[in-house]
């Protein structure tokens, strides 16, 4: 199979059009006439993930975050960056990354999130002004509502982190969510004025947690944690697509932030 006749699927999936203006979405290393045997699926791509391509002979890899966001203007070796790309150009491994087409898609990262924590009747929380059938986070309901301590228990469980950061707590109980994966400072006062009880994201900084203001409960689980389900529904949607065809999971683990 060529790379073109997945790109195809992909992006009728989850349009290049959906994408943010600042983002870098596509294929970015590679030939889409290029032949490839088997994909690799990965949230980011780094150089152990590129090995792990090599390892298992995988000359695709399907990115969800793009290796190239900003533009290089040299190759040295000198950052992460520019090391990965080499490593790929060296060992002919195209890269593709889908990142906010994914984001914006009704059915993609936030949608997953809210599988995840079990959130019903989700719609989207800031809708396109030109499609309203896409935008970035989702909000909904819990079949039965929990206790602030009960929920922040729930969401360490379900979404596999050990540390939560969050604003005070109101000492009201938990129904209406909202999720945002991701860096989602910016969508803190969309779920205010949809009247979450809670707004889940990550990458809040420290004035962040004063915009909850006693209206809701903000809780950043980390970014990784909020998108590490991501790769699992490229991989399944790609997987029912060409259900003969080699799409693998990376086990490498991407995330750059570690706790004590």
């Amino acid at each position: 199979m060529k790379i073109k006749d997945v790109i195809e699927v992909i992006e009728e999936w989850a349009p290049i059009s959906y994408a943010e203006d600042f983002d870098n979405v596509g294929l970015l290393i590679g030939n889409p006439s290029t032949s490839f045997s088997k994909a690799l699926i990965t949230l980011d791509t780094i150089e152990r993930v590129v090995d792990e391509a090599i390892l298992k002979e995988c000359n695709l890899i399907i990115s969800f975050h793009p290796i190239i966001f900003s533009p290089l203007k040299k190759l040295t070796y000198e950052n992460y960056v520019e090391r990965t790309v080499i490593k790929a150009i060296e060992n002919k491994i195209s890269v593709y990354a889908i990142h906010t087409s994914l984001d914006n898609h009704k059915n993609g990262v936030n949608y997953k999130i809210c599988e995840k924590l079990e959130i019903k009747n989700s719609e989207i929380l800031i809708p396109k002004e030109e499609n309203k059938s896409i935008g970035m986070g989702r909000i909904g309901n819990l079949t039965k509502s929990m206790t602030e301590s009960k929920f922040l228990d729930f969401v360490k469980t379900k979404m596999k982190t050990k540390i939560i950061r969050h604003s005070k707590l109101l000492k009201k109980r938990i129904h209406k969510v909202a999720v945002l994966g991701g860096s989602g400072s910016f969508a803190v006062q969309n779920a205010i004025q949809k009247k979450a009880d809670v707004f889940i994201t990550s990458d809040l900084k420290y004035h962040n947690f004063y915009e909850a203001n006693n209206k809701l409960l903000l809780l950043d689980i980390g970014h990784y944690e909020s998108e590490q389900f991501t790769k699992n529904l490229i991989h399944d949607y790609l997987t029912k697509k060409f259900p003969n065809f080699g799409f693998i999971l990376a086990s490498t683990k991407t995330n750059p932030v570690n706790y004590f």
